[in-house]
């Protein structure tokens, strides 16, 4: 798979996320957040499962077995997935699905400096003002109002910090184990677990609750965790993680026109204007690697 090819599954993703937003609020009118999560993320591992037993299969016959460092790495993915997933979840019920994408967007800055400061890992420099770019993109998406951040708004600013470390384990674990499905399946079922068992402490649980939210679990399960995830995975193997998160953040701009059709949130001049910012900040950051491997193509 390309550079291109990659992003392009990627901004696909992004496109799956944008309107999971949708029903991950919808959801909550019948079932609480952490049931939500571990039902959603459980059917995630079981659309993924048969993939990551045969890609575990494959690297057994090439020799390759999991270390310990490895099984911690994806234990650590999956507690990171898990800790972003639920704070969104929470977050969301007390706020609106566009701010709640402009908010969980704010991993896009981070992910390139957690990158650099944790695991030395130098970003192209375009990512830096694309970062800048997507962060003004999505303030003016949100309306450019922040004076009415509510309680729901800082639970899901909360798990920006967390999508940030999960999408930069995804991308160190998918290229060292070259296991990108493995990895999916793994996170999938810890968040899974950890949903399920946080749940039964703190949830009441019915299987009208669940029939209630049944698209909604369907949809953020199989097509956002078991699909989406899945696809971030194998792509991170071909494309840099800061990258990835900035050409992910298109997700805000899809969530919005999702809320707009769906929740009857109507876009402002200024929110349209965010869009287009987010839009060109995913075009620069594809395209200033290539425009300088081109210069050093010619000059040789």
């Amino acid at each position: 798979m390309s550079r291109w090819q990659a992003n392009g599954v990627i901004l696909f993703v992004a496109l799956i996320w944008g309107t999971t937003f949708v029903v991950q609020q919808t959801g909550m009118d019948s079932i609480g957040p952490f049931y939500f999560t571990g039902i959603r993320f459980l059917l995630g591992t079981l659309a993924v499962l048969p993939f990551a037993l045969r890609e575990v299969s494959r690297l057994h016959l090439a020799g390759y077995r999991f270390s310990r460092r490895d099984k911690i790495g994806l234990l650590a993915t999956g507690v990171a997935m898990f800790l972003a997933s639920i704070l969104q979840q929470i977050g969301i019920i007390g706020t609106t699905v566009t701010n709640a994408a402009f908010l969980t967007a704010f991993y896009v800055p981070t992910v390139p400096i957690l990158a650099l400061l944790v695991f030395r890992i130098v970003p192209h420099w375009a990512v830096w003002p694309g970062g800048v770019l997507c962060v003004l993109g999505t303030y003016m998406l949100s309306g450019g109002d922040l004076a009415g951040l509510g309680t729901g708004d800082f639970w899901v600013l909360g798990s920006a910090f967390f999508w940030a470390t999960q999408v930069v384990l995804v991308g160190i674990m998918a290229q060292r184990t070259r296991a990108p499905l493995t990895v999916a399946a793994v996170q999938f079922f810890v968040t899974g677990i950890l949903g399920m068992v946080v749940g039964m402490m703190t949830e009441d649980f019915s299987l009208q609750s669940v029939y209630g939210a049944g698209f909604e679990i369907l949809y953020a399960g199989i097509m956002s965790a078991g699909l989406a995830f899945t696809l971030q995975c194998v792509a991170q193997n071909h494309t840099p993680a800061a990258d990835a998160a900035i050409i992910m953040s298109a997700e805000a701009v899809f969530a919005a026109i999702a809320g707009a059709v769906f929740l009857d949130e109507r876009l402002k001049p200024v929110e349209y204007a965010g869009c287009g910012m987010i839009l060109v900040a995913i075009i620069g950051v594809q395209l200033m690697p290539l425009m300088r491997r081109r210069r050093r193509t010619m000059t040789v």
